[in-house]
């Protein structure tokens, strides 16, 4: 009898976690650059970034913290950015660079829309999910660089040096330190020295040292995160997405049947409405300004519908995907003719009662929607939309660049006094309401109001000097408007009222 081993049953290998597959750890301890950079980027927020105030700062901040990745990735091998990987870093500091030209208040659309874009410049995205996860890494790799900076500090402490060998990075930290420290010091202790160093160091009571702390700190923590981004790239795109379940044709093809039919009557009603008229002066106004709003929440909730039928309906039979395109195209094309008669309707009561703010964007933001439509359009013709999640991000912060550099606040100031020279009737609390950017379109109006439209700005200028952190070239043409005709009194708008 021949005994034979007992053969004991193949384990089968173990799962990779899918934390592992989307976060994968670096390859390499941080380098010197980025244990020195991060810092110091910490460092250089505590003292030009001034969060309340859009100025330089912001893009000074911006270019040390792109330094601190650029340095990691090329430490870590990422020579060569990819071309998405260039356009959303430049998309970032375009964004921190209209704190420069504009001091109203969209520029904290654009900061938030930097770190949105920066985000996705280290850590990618190219599906719906991919681009999600890619515009929150930020966050999350700020957490999860903690223990890699600490393995790096560690593996610093242990590594041997030469006798008397330099530690330059740390020397010029720490020069650099102790120069703001005490020179902020002897500026609060000496009027003639704070005088000299006026603009050049920060203030150092209470209050405005916790503020530099808790700035320092953020920027630090933002550093981090992209330091560790840049180390290793996450792999949000490689993990498979789910399949959708499929229905059947006649469970997709009824309701969006039912929805191009009812898109279709109201647009035949909004034909009628605009060119037949029927409705007076003062009541389109008013029918304006209720339908415009819900039209708006109808072109979004479109979109929602479009992109459930897209993953839903089945594509396999040739008859499904010439419903697919008839049905959700001629939605798109309805809804682009819904898009057109809101703006109308905006239009129309633009003309009777004048530009405001909230005008303005909700405006642009229905203009973005129908080039979405468009978009979608265009990916249904073949029926493949891979490239349609990056191009929706994309002509988002292209049009929040574009709005940002047609200065709303300027444009809506010009059509007002435009009306007001036109018809005599402005809004002087509209004017008031909007920030330095405006400044030059007050110029145009008559001593009196001008004096009234400018007066609160030039007590807000006075209260608040900026210095070379918070320049920006919106206050300084302000300062300008001001400085050259008679002193703005709020007197003035007492009198008018």
């Amino acid at each position: 009898m021949v005994l034979t081993p007992v053969q004991e049953p193949q384990q089968e290998p173990e799962k990779e976690p899918e934390t592992a597959r989307l976060w994968p750890p670096p390859a390499t301890v941080p380098s010197a650059a980025t244990l020195v950079g991060v810092p110091l980027a910490g460092l250089v927020g505590a003292v030009v970034l001034v969060v309340s105030r859009a100025g330089v700062g912001w893009l000074l901040t911006g270019l040390v913290v792109a330094a601190v990745a650029t340095a990691t990735a090329w430490g870590a091998g990422r020579r060569r950015p990819t071309l998405p990987e260039a356009g959303w870093g430049c998309a970032a500091l375009a964004l921190l660079a209209m704190g420069t030209l504009r001091a109203g208040w969209l520029f904290a659309f654009c900061a938030i829309g930097a770190l949105l874009a920066g985000s996705l410049a280290l850590a990618g995205g190219r599906t719906t999910r991919g681009l999600a996860l890619g515009m929150g890494a930020g966050v999350v790799a700020a957490f999860r660089g903690i223990p890699w900076a600490s393995a790096g500090l560690a593996y610093a402490r242990s590594r041997r040096r030469p006798e008397g060998g330099p530690r330059i990075g740390l020397s010029v930290f720490v020069a650099v330190l102790l120069v703001l420290v005490f020179g902020a010091l002897f500026a609060s202790a000496d009027a003639v020295f704070a005088k000299l160093t006026a603009g050049l160091l920060p203030s150092v009571d209470g209050p405005g040292l916790v503020k530099a702390v808790l700035r320092g700190g953020l920027v630090l923590a933002i550093a981090l995160g992209c330091a560790f981004l840049a180390a290793r790239r996450p792999g949000f795109d490689d993990v498979p997405a789910t399949r959708p379940r499929l229905v059947r044709r006649v469970e997709w093809v009824l309701p969006l049947a039912a929805l191009d039919a009812l898109f279709l009557v109201f647009v035949l009603v909004q034909v009628t409405v605009l060119v037949g008229g029927g409705y007076g002066r003062l009541d389109y106004a008013r029918y304006a300004r209720s339908g415009f709003f819900q039209l708006v929440v109808i072109t979004v909730l479109t979109l929602v519908v479009l992109g459930v039928a897209a993953r839903v309906a089945p594509r396999e039979q040739r008859t499904d995907r010439l419903l697919l395109r008839g049905l959700l195209g001629t939605l798109a094309v309805l809804t682009l003719v819904i898009v057109a008669s809101a703006l109308t309707r905006m239009a129309r009561y633009e003309q009777e009662y004048g530009w405001t703010r909230l005008r303005v964007l909700v405006g642009a933001v229905e203009l973005w929607l129908g080039l979405l439509f468009v978009l979608v359009l265009v990916a249904g013709v073949r029926l493949r939309a891979g490239w349609l999640p990056r191009a929706v991000a994309g002509t988002a912060v292209a049009g929040l660049l574009a709005v940002t550099l047609l200065n709303p606040d300027r444009f809506i100031a010009d059509r007002n006094v435009d009306r007001y020279l036109r018809t005599g009737d402005i809004d002087v609390a509209v004017l008031e309401d909007l920030s330095a950017d405006a400044a030059p379109a007050f110029d145009r109006l008559p001593a009196q109001l001008r004096s009234c439209a400018l007066s609160w700005l030039a007590e807000d200028l006075a209260a608040h000097p900026d210095d070379w952190r918070t320049w920006n070239l919106g206050r300084a043409q302000a300062r300008a408007v001001i400085a050259r005709g008679p002193r703005p009194d709020s007197r003035d708008c007492n009198q008018r009222s």
